[in-house]
């Protein structure tokens, strides 16, 4: 069983070998062609017109959350369906880390989807909308993490007061200081 540092840094090359240009077969070696799902591998990078969009990997305690963001016109994001576009994108994205992830590391990855998409549509101008949608994943086999639930309010409340308490220890008679007040400057 691998453990929660191994998984991390084998989602993270995962997530990282889908930079721009793995997907072509002209600029890789043969049989290395990772067709991720993104929009950007169709047609050629060198004449064609390119669309922006890509993904990001964080990694939140037992959780993977998935960012993708695209650039499209507004036509086709008043079209029906373009939701059920960009979930499959994402979902071609998760299909895709699974595999590179397994070849990397020679085990498999467990993804478990926790909620909905969360989708955001922002205008850039009369033409193109930028689409932002992310989406949060379970890992499996994390048994060795802590929850991030916990409020680091009260984790640093806690040492600073042992901290002053350790002062007042080691100084027992000592005063607290008056404030002095400038009455020259």
């Amino acid at each position: 069983m691998a453990t929660v540092y191994e998984i991390v840094q084998g989602i993270n090359q995962a997530a990282a070998n889908a930079y721009d240009g793995a997907h072509d077969e002209r600029f890789v070696r043969k049989g290395e062609d990772k067709k991720v799902g993104l929009k950007r591998e169709e047609g050629c990078p060198i004449i064609d017109s390119r669309v922006m969009d890509g993904f990001n990997v964080k990694l939140h305690g037992d959780k993977l959350i998935l960012s993708y963001h695209s650039e499209i016109s507004l036509k086709d994001f008043h079209s029906n369906g373009y939701e059920n576009d960009v979930e499959s994108t994402i979902n071609d994205i998760v299909k895709y880390l699974k595999k590179e992830y397994k070849s990397i590391t020679g085990s498999a990855l467990t993804l478990t989807a926790v909620g909905e998409t969360d989708m955001h549509a922002q205008s850039a101008s009369r033409v193109k909308t930028w689409v932002q949608a992310s989406k949060t994943f379970k890992i499996g086999n994390m048994g060795e993490t802590e929850e991030v639930s916990a409020s680091s309010e009260d984790r640093l409340d806690n040492s600073i007061k042992k901290w002053l308490a350790i002062g007042k220890d080691q100084y027992p008679g000592a005063k607290k200081p008056e404030n002095v007040s400038r009455k020259g400057a």
